[in-house]
């Protein structure tokens, strides 16, 4: 069995992992966001170009010029598919860092409860040695008033 001194070093350890763990997760989690509001601002933009682009062709405009707006917004379009991407890994991630949160906070729990058990006998067995120690001294105080 491990000592209690062994015990506080292992727990010390499991929640440093613990807390590294959850730094990454929080960071994963905070990089799916971003990429959900830089997709929302590639949309937005997209859209606001479209309306320029209608307005604009509502008052004529070359075909040259048609043809760069067009490739613009295959641009944007193509943006938008690489964030999707980039939200698919991220969320990925963030499940993936989860799962290892999980599981090591399991194993901080577990110490806890194996150093909760430990402390819970260490207590049982110095009670009973403070109970020997007054049961030794109330025979000792026995047998000395029997012999005066």
């Amino acid at each position: 069995m491990m000592s209690t001194k062994q015990l506080d070093t292992l727990l010390k350890y499991e929640r440093d992992k613990e807390q590294k763990s959850a730094q990454l997760l929080q960071e994963s989690e905070r990089d799916y966001q971003d990429n959900l509001l830089r997709l929302t601002s590639v949309s937005d933009f997209r859209l606001e170009y479209m309306k320029r682009v209608s307005q604009r062709s509502l008052e004529g405009i070359d075909s040259a010029t048609y043809s760069q707006y067009h490739a613009f917004i295959a641009k944007l379009d193509n943006a938008s598919e690489q964030v999707k991407i980039a939200i698919n890994q991220a969320k990925a991630l963030v499940e993936q860092r989860k799962k290892q949160w999980l599981i090591q906070h399991q194993k901080v729990q577990a110490v806890e409860l194996l150093r909760g058990k430990q402390l819970i006998k260490l207590a049982a067995f110095a009670a009973k040695q403070e109970q020997k120690m007054f049961d030794e001294i109330a025979t000792q105080q026995y047998i000395r008033r029997s012999y005066s």
